[in-house]
This record gives C-alpha cells, sequence and structure tokens, in this order.
C-alpha cells in the first residue's frame, strides 16, 4: 500500500524567518490521520532564512535526525557539542534523558533541511549529538543507511530505535531497490527530482507513506535526491 501526501497537502507556518512544511501534526497543525507512521513522528521541510534560526531549547526521549538539502545548519548543545552541517549531510541528536540545542542558519543563504524525530525503543539514557557527510556520490544508483539503529550498519550514525534513515541519489531513468519487508512501514520524500514507486508519481517534497511492501522499488523521472525512512 502506499499513500501520496502531496506537498500543497502538509501542514505549515510560515513565520518569516522560518517557512515551515509538516508531514505530521505537529506545533499548531493537528490533523489525527496524519499523528505518525510506524515509530516516526516527524517530518518537517523547513526553509530557514539566512542569518536566523531556533533558539536554545530542550528535547528529551527523540531521536532527532537533520538532513541538509541546500546550505548549512549549525548545532549547539548543552553537552558542549557545537558542529555545522552542510548540504548532502547529516547530523543526529538522541535527546534521552534531556539536552538543550540551538540550531541557526549562519550563512548569507537560505539554508533547507528535513528534520525528522523518531520515538526511541527505550527512554532516558545518556543524550548524545554526532554528525558526518555522506558524498552524494558514494549513495548514486542506490540507497545508503545514513542513520541507523541497528549494529549491523556500522558506517552509519547511531539512532537508539527500530529504523533506518537512508538516502539516494539516482539519475533519470534508473532504479533503485530497498528490502524494507511487509511488517515494516517506510517514507520517502524526493528532496529534489521526481520518483515513481508503482504506478504512483512522487514529485519533490511530496511524502509517500509506504507499507505492506516486501522489495521497494524506485524509478526516477527526472534527476532526483531521495531520502527514506524505515521505521518499525
Amino acid at each position: 500500500m502506499i499513500e501520496l501526501r502531496p506537498f500543497d497537502s502538509l501542514g505549515g507556518a510560515d513565520h518569516g524567518w522560518l517557512d515551515a512544511k509538516h508531514h505530521f501534526s505537529f506545533a499548531g497543525y493537528h490533523d489525527p490521520e496524519r499523528m505518525h507512521w510506524g515509530n516516526l513522528r516527524v517530518w518537517n521541510d523547513d526553509t530557514i532564512a539566512p542569518h536566523s534560526g531556533f533558539p536554545t531549547h530542550p528535547h528529551r526521549d527523540m531521536e532527532i535526525v537533520t538532513y541538509v538539502r541546500e546550505g548549512a545548519i549549525t548545532h549547539q548543545d548543552s553537552l558542549g557539542n557545537k558542529g555545522r552541517t552542510t548540504a548532502g549531510d547529516v547530523q543526529v541528536m538522541s535527546a534521552g534523558s534531556g539536552i538543550a540545542h540551538s540550531e541557526y542558519n549562519l550563512e548569507n543563504e537560505t539554508t533547507r533541511i528535513f528534520q525528522i524525530w523518531i520515538l526511541p525503543t527505550t527512554r532516558g539514557g545518556a543524550p548524545g549529538w554526532g554528525s558526518r557527510p555522506f558524498p552524494k556520490g558514494e549513495r548514486s544508483g542506490r540507497f545508503v543507511t545514513l542513520a541507523s539503529g541497528f549494529d549491523k550498519d556500522g558506517d552509519a550514525l547511531p539512532i537508539r530505535t527500530d529504523a533506518r534513515v537512508l538516502g539516494a541519489t539516482l539519475e533519470a531513468g534508473a532504479t533503485a531497490e530497498y528490502t524494507l519487508g511487509r511488517e515494516r512501514k517506510a517514507y520517502l520524500v524526493p528532496a529534489s527530482g521526481a520518483v515513481q514507486i508503482d504506478d504512483l508519481r512522487v514529485n519533490a517534497r511530496d511524502g509517500a507513506a509506504i507499507s505492506d511492501v516486501e522489495i521497494l522499488r524506485v524509478t526516477a523521472l527526472e534527476d532526483s535526491e531521495i531520502v527514506l525512512v524505515d521505521a518499525a
């Protein structure tokens, strides 16, 4: 089963410095049919103006993955971590028992990110943060695991949940496969381009909620950059 969630159907708000679109209920947007997808709780599509951002605020008991599509985001937290994550790269924060952080676009250009929240397997635990580059050439034509709660995904950033976050870049006409399993759920968003899943076209920034699929096959209708969450 595949449910298309077109970009123009998403909730959200334009705050001037932040234009936020929400694939799931978040902040002032509430849709009882879009509360979560498995343990995937939030997928925000944020456009952040230059020299602006989110002041210090707290989190707990959430795995937060930030995928930078354009520009860069600068993170600072109560553990003393500070890092700048640029386009195509990923940062993760395990909020655990509690952490406070800020995220700013300190650049002279607009920054665009996907921020993905996944419910942790267990509550509490020491908070943590990490970031690493994922060159787009290394995921050309295939899905690469960016963040994972599975020990066997050793090259991925660790998260404390039964889920994976994956990325792929596909040239027009190319197909990538991912073994999902019928008991799992997936949520896919093209950061750019357009793809086809079965007979369904998914345009840039649309969401596709996928279930009861053993092997997910994605064909690029245009050169495309894709982000996928495999959720429990």
